[in-house]
Order: structure tokens, then C-alpha cells, then sequence
């Protein structure tokens, strides 16, 4: 636990260095938005390539990854269902509030939880693979579709099937598959600055964040408060609850049982908020969602640990 802890410490303090350096001037609005916009289509893409093609694939097909991926599925359509009741938010709106009750912090964040609580970091492999590889093309696509109906623009059915991969979170997963898939070894001489632009990546996300908790509302107020504590509540509460009877019904061992709802007690991943910053798409409601499922994630974790550890 005191590992768990110790990486949970190091996320804050890191979000805590962007709220500094906004409160004291040195970075303002323009400088967050660049800060978001070189995460995504720099650094982060070489965060994945590497991690796509050094991952063991093998990973992918665990057998608590059904478990996992069913959860998640059953978590979106209930936000959706919810949102669409009593929200009606547009397509955008949607594709951030369903990401941010689902899309779990299985890197940053999984990987310290899983080697405290559950002895091993390759247990959130097959999630953090699945989100990267599946959801984020869909994810990347809708939210390309919904930027292009804003500004009147329609896409032929070609251009639609080709549009998730013409994104840079994209690219990097799948040149980093097809170097993995392949067998292809890459030199030193390559490796070398992919890893060095790819370590930019989790400090500006999280420092990016901090500036936006000291320039913008509060988290918990505004006009959004209620749709974001909706997200909060699936994510922190409802996901990690769905994924414990999904165990039970497909008659997991006690152990396995307490890694998936480990893992989806995990917080909304930062990508939630850097993915609506690029976008310009509800960025309140994915920081709130985003900064709150953290705060939250401590207790969730520590009374899971309790119950089923």
C-alpha cells in the first residue's frame, strides 16, 4: 500500500507544479492549451509507440481481460443511457462524459496500483492495451465526425473508415504494433529520442491539469457540476461494482476477482482531459471528472483492498 500511495503522491505532486507555475504567471491559458496540444500529437504518440512495441501481446488475451472489457461496456451504456436523459449533450459532449465514467488511468496510475496491491504491474497490461488498441481510434474518430458536423463539413464513407488513423495518437499505436507484430529491431541510435520526446509526456498532462485547476472554476462548480459528478460516480463507484458481479457471474477466483475491480476502480485517465483540451470539446467536465475519480480512487482502493485483498 505505502507503493500505491507513493505513486498516487507523485501524480499530485506534479499536478501540484502546474498550479504553481500558473499562480506565479509563468504559463497562462495560451501555454496550457500548447502544453495539451504537445502531449497529444508529440509526445504522446511516442509514449505509445514504444509501449505498443515493446508490449508482450500475449497480454492482451488474459483471461480477466472479458471481465474487464464487459465492465466497461456496461459503464458507457449506462452513462450514455443517464446522459442522454437528463443531460442531452451533443455528440462531443457524449464521446468525453462516456470516455471519462470508463476510459481508466491504467498507466501512470495502474501500473504503481497494480505492483502494490496486486504483487504484479502486468496485470494492467491487458487493460491498458485493450483502451489503447480499441477504444482510443473510436474514441478519436467520434470526436473527429463531431468536430467536422460544428463546422458543416460531412465525410464520405471512406474518409470516415480512414480518419482515426490519420490521428498522431493513432499513428504511434500502430507503428509501434507493426514493429512489434513484425520482429523488427530497431537501433539504439532510434529508440534513444523516441524515448526522450515520450518521457514529456505524463509531466505535461499532468502539469497541463494544474494549470487548469488555478485558471479556470474550481472543480465542482459551474454549469457542469452535475453532469461531472454523474461521471464521478460511475467511474469511482459503479464501474469497479459492475466489474465485482461480472466476476462472480463468470465464476472468477478470488484473486482475479480482486484485480478487475482493482483495475476499474482505477481514476479517469488524464488522456481524458488532454483528448477534450486538444478537441476543445467539455474540457470542465473531463478535469472535474479527471480530478475528482483521483481524489476519490483513494478510497475506493483502500476499501476494495479491505474487503477483497
Amino acid at each position: 500500500m505505502l507503493g500505491a500511495l507513493g505513486g498516487i503522491s507523485t501524480i499530485w505532486v506534479v499536478i501540484g507544479v502546474g498550479w504553481l507555475i500558473a499562480h506565479v504567471g509563468v504559463v497562462g491559458r495560451s501555454g496550457r492549451r500548447l502544453m495539451a496540444v504537445l502531449a497529444f500529437t508529440v509526445a504522446s504518440p511516442a509514449l505509445l509507440f514504444g509501449m505498443m512495441a515493446r508490449a508482450s501481446l500475449e497480454h492482451v488475451f488474459s483471461p480477466t481481460i472479458a471481465v474487464s472489457v464487459w465492465a466497461m461496456i456496461a459503464t458507457g451504456l449506462l452513462y450514455l443511457a443517464l446522459a442522454r436523459a437528463l443531460f442531452r449533450p451533443g455528440l462531443g459532449a457524449l464521446v468525453i462524459g462516456s470516455m471519462a465514467s470508463m476510459y481508466t488511468n491504467a498507466a501512470n496510475f495502474g501500473i504503481p496500483i497494480a505492483l502494490a496491491l496486486l504483487g504484479d504491474a502486468t496485470w494492467a497490461a491487458p487493460i491498458l492495451l485493450m483502451q489503447v488498441v480499441v477504444l482510443m481510434p473510436i474514441i478519436l474518430g467520434l470526436l473527429d465526425v463531431a468536430r467536422m458536423r460544428e463546422e458543416g463539413r460531412h465525410l464520405s464513407l471512406p474518409r470516415y473508415l480512414v480518419l482515426p488513423f490519420r490521428n498522431p495518437l493513432t499513428v504511434g499505436m500502430t507503428g509501434g504494433l507493426l514493429v512489434n507484430a513484425t520482429g523488427i529491431t530497431l537501433p539504439a541510435v532510434v529508440w534513444s529520442p523516441v524515448d526522450t520526446v515520450a518521457g514529456m509526456a505524463v509531466p505535461l498532462m499532468l502539469m497541463a491539469f494544474g494549470v487548469s485547476l488555478r485558471l479556470d472554476p474550481l472543480p465542482g462548480r459551474g454549469d457542469h457540476s452535475l453532469h461531472a459528478w454523474m461521471t464521478v460516480a460511475l467511474k469511482a463507484v459503479v464501474h469497479p461494482l459492475i466489474a465485482y458481479l461480472l466476476g462472480l457471474a463468470f465464476g472468477m477466483p478470488r484473486h482475479d476477482l480482486y484485480a478487475v475491480v482493482v483495475l476499474a476502480a482505477l481514476p479517469a485517465a488524464q488522456n481524458v482531459y488532454v483528448i477534450a483540451t486538444r478537441y476543445r470539446e467539455s474540457e470542465l467536465l473531463a478535469r472535474d471528472s479527471v480530478f475528482w475519480s483521483t481524489f476519490l480512487s483513494i478510497g475506493s482502493l483502500l476499501a476494495i483492498t479491505a474487503l477483497l485483498g
